[in-house]
């Protein structure tokens, strides 16, 4: 701290990041120990040098996720109503059809694994791959601008989520346009079927505790994807890298359609992201 220089928009960033985590933490069900003890372990964290240089440029990420896991205790009288019918009628006056309906109408255990793969596995483990490449091979600058990039987009995505609360394919499949509450479990949709395969309910279980069951808009999955083929393509520019790193990405906005769990419009904004 002694040796940096804060510039005015990381005081303003800090400063937002440490009172939003400070709201999240207040809603939590939880003895006044355990929302001292988080805070404390950080802090801790940030006061050790071997641990302060990957907690701090990490921070934003953590806002995400502190944000994401913990907005399931506001109250639902502070929360906008989720929104049955939007997404789907954005996408027949943007698109001229459902698109997400459209690729969801023949299913086969072959395409389920290979939506399943981006989907259910890349997704979740990609921006670590990303984030060993940039600390091993490139300049720390270049892991830093990655975890901001990372994590300031998804915070500003699950802020949307939050305000624009959007049910997704799977929802209008089970209950049609039926007005929706926060009472309704998450669904895995389309990976059901990969529970099948393998006799299993791990995404049942996961998907019907998810904290944020209404986040379909913008798609995270989309965005994730977009940002790593963005970083892939400029910190490792070898064509067949590129290549890969695209394909990868178009794979994954057509599964996450494929799967029920989007449709068109949020892949779309949730890449522009």
């Amino acid at each position: 701290l002694q040796n940096h220089h804060f510039k005015p928009i990381e005081f303003l960033l800090y400063t937002f990041q440490i009172a939003l985590a400070g709201l999240w933490i207040s809603l939590w069900p939880a003895p006044i120990f355990v929302k001292l003890g988080l805070p404390s372990i950080y802090i801790l964290a940030l006061l050790i040098p071997f641990t302060s240089q990957f907690f701090v440029p990490a921070t934003p990420v953590f806002s995400w996720l502190l944000m994401f896991f913990s907005n399931k205790f506001l109250s639902s009288d502070y929360r906008p109503a989720p929104s049955v019918a939007l997404l789907p009628t954005l996408e027949s006056v943007l698109y001229g059809a459902n698109i997400s309906d459209i690729l969801t109408r023949f299913t086969h255990p072959i395409l389920d694994v290979i939506a399943w793969i981006p989907y259910g596995i890349a997704h979740y483990t990609l921006p670590f791959v990303v984030a060993i490449f940039l600390w091993l091979f490139r300049d720390k600058t270049a892991l830093h601008f990655w975890a901001r990039c990372f994590g300031y987009m998804n915070t500003l995505a699950v802020f949307i989520q939050i305000v624009l609360p959007c049910a997704a394919p799977w929802y209008e499949v089970i209950y049609g346009l039926t007005p929706a509450d926060y009472g309704v479990p998450g669904s895995a949709a389309g990976l059901l079927r990969i529970d099948a395969i393998f006799g299993t309910h791990g995404y049942e279980m996961t998907f019907a505790a998810s904290p944020l069951v209404f986040g379909a808009f913008p798609s995270l999955h989309a965005g994730n994807a977009t940002l790593e083929a963005l970083f892939w393509s400029h910190f490792f520019p070898y064509p067949w890298v590129r290549r890969a790193a695209w394909i990868y990405a178009g794979i994954l906005y057509w599964s996450t359609m494929y799967l029920t769990h989007h449709y068109l419009i949020d892949v779309v904004c949730g890449a522009c992201l």
